[in-house]
């Protein structure tokens, strides 16, 4: 069995001590006052439990393919209201693909770092070069639509600033690593003006790709009032014309095909069922490097002693429920 700790072990192992040596005084008081240690067993047990499950043990087994170990990979992602067309596949927004492709491009590259950056009306970093792909995968979960009334317009390329700093960065602080981008978004231009080119220096690049969706006929989008991805919502209206109706997202290739060629790196057209190998080789012109290696993998066991901790934690609550039930005072009749 391993563990992989949710803190450093210089941060578990005092906490872990500071956790024994409470119970133990705790223990002692006990003894000294009369009480029996019975009533020490269920808050001992939960401690426990939460302390295992922080350290997340695991069964080695198996292996994951590892990507060139001097690797950065940054994914730009368009979060405008565009990306929530719904022509991707069977009716689902475009912002599903996105999803399915960062994770999926994620596992091929497993050991590279990894950062994730959105625009819409402009562009933000959301999460620094990392190889926790644990904290990616969240990330991508919650990615939603930027909010309807926020928006005002936007650029295919208002995140090359941040971008090309991001780039510098990288390669100031490690310039043996590769440095690749994965732009994904539907090229649709809404803020009134031609785009201005990436503007990124070719040095910077070493490989990636532009993936786009949507279709040529289009989508309706549906409004976004809140970041609560459960809220109903109406489909945003097209009111340039005399009359209001749905609006419609179409994506535009040639817009995207400029951004790849900006970039240097190939378009790739994403759509459901569409496998992760072409992806990955159309960004791979020779520039990524494969590698031999292989990542240990394991399967995680967390989960265990925290479902463990609930259930006690619940099984308490009901206790001390009908411990309350019964000290109610009872009804008086009236003489």
């Amino acid at each position: 069995m391993t563990f992989q700790p949710i803190w450093p072990w210089w941060i578990m192992l005092p906490v872990i001590a500071g956790v024994v040596v409470l119970l133990g005084w705790t223990a002692v008081r006990s003894r000294q006052h009369g009480a029996g240690l019975r009533g020490l067993l269920l808050p001992a047990g939960l401690v426990a439990l939460l302390l295992l499950a922080a350290l997340r043990p695991g069964l080695p087994g198996g292996s994951v393919r590892a990507a060139e170990a001097d690797l950065n990979v940054f994914f730009v992602v368009d979060t405008t209201s565009s990306i929530a067309a719904e022509d991707y596949g069977n009716g689902s927004p475009r912002l599903d693909g996105v999803r399915k492709d960062i994770m999926a491009i994620a596992g091929e590259l497993a050991g590279a770092r990894f950062s994730l950056i959105t625009f819409d009306s402009q562009a933000v970093v959301r999460m620094p070069l990392t190889t926790d792909t644990s904290a990616l995968g969240t990330l991508t979960g919650v990615l939603e639509p930027q909010i309807t009334q926020y928006s005002t317009g936007s650029s295919v390329t208002v995140a090359r600033t941040v971008l090309n700093e991001r780039l510098k960065a990288a390669r100031d602080s490690h310039p043996e690593r590769a440095r690749v981008v994965y732009y994904l978004g539907d090229g649709e231009q809404t803020s009134g003006k031609a785009p201005e080119p990436m503007h990124v220096d070719a040095s910077l690049v070493n490989g990636g790709a532009v993936l786009g969706y949507g279709t040529g006929q289009g989508g309706r989008m549906k409004e976004k009032s809140s970041y609560s991805s459960g809220d109903a919502a109406a489909y945003i209206q097209d009111r340039s014309g005399g009359s209001a109706g749905d609006a419609v997202s179409r994506i535009d290739e040639d817009r995207l095909r400029e951004v790849a060629a900006q970039l240097g790196v190939p378009y790739v057209h994403r759509a459901p069922g569409d496998g992760t190998a072409p992806m990955m080789q159309a960004a791979r012109p020779g520039a990524l490097k494969e590698t031999s290696e292989s990542l240990e993998g394991r399967t995680e066991l967390y989960w265990a002693p925290a479902l463990a901790a609930f259930v006690l934690a619940l099984w308490e609550s009901i206790r001390v429920l009908r411990q309350l039930r019964q000290l109610r005072p009872g009804r008086t009749e009236a003489g």
